[in-house]
């Protein structure tokens, strides 16, 4: 599970950083940032099967409402903002995306400790 929590908050903390460089220089999203969303979307329903597979083997988990609530929210995240980006073509978009990657990377946070107690 280690490996997908640092999986997709790595990838979240590029896309993030990307974004921040795009919202600096007053650009909006381009569509190379939507496909690194969706790398980053790939890892997030990789820590999704994670989760589940472990789960099924026998994992307990002392919080697993919070637990999937974070993972189930979380895949949720980057669509929403990149539909944002296609329909606002302002920077406003690139700001969008880099909220969206700070909020997965605190709930990338919340999903390990959550995941370790």
């Amino acid at each position: 599970m280690l490996v997908c929590v640092l999986a997709a908050a790595a990838a979240s903390g590029l896309l993030g950083l990307w974004s921040a460089w795009h919202l600096v220089r007053g650009r909006p999203v381009v569509f190379r940032q939507l496909i690194g969303a969706a790398v980053v979307e790939l890892a997030l329903l990789a820590q999704l099967v994670a989760g589940l597979v472990a789960t099924i083997r026998g994992a307990t988990l002392h919080e697993p409402w919070t637990f999937w609530g974070y993972v189930i929210t979380a895949l949720f995240l980057l669509p929403v903002a990149a539909v944002w980006a296609m329909a606002d073509r302002t920077r406003t978009s690139s700001l969008a995306l880099l909220v969206i990657c700070v909020a997965l990377l605190a709930m990338q946070a919340r999903i390990w400790q959550v995941w370790s107690a």
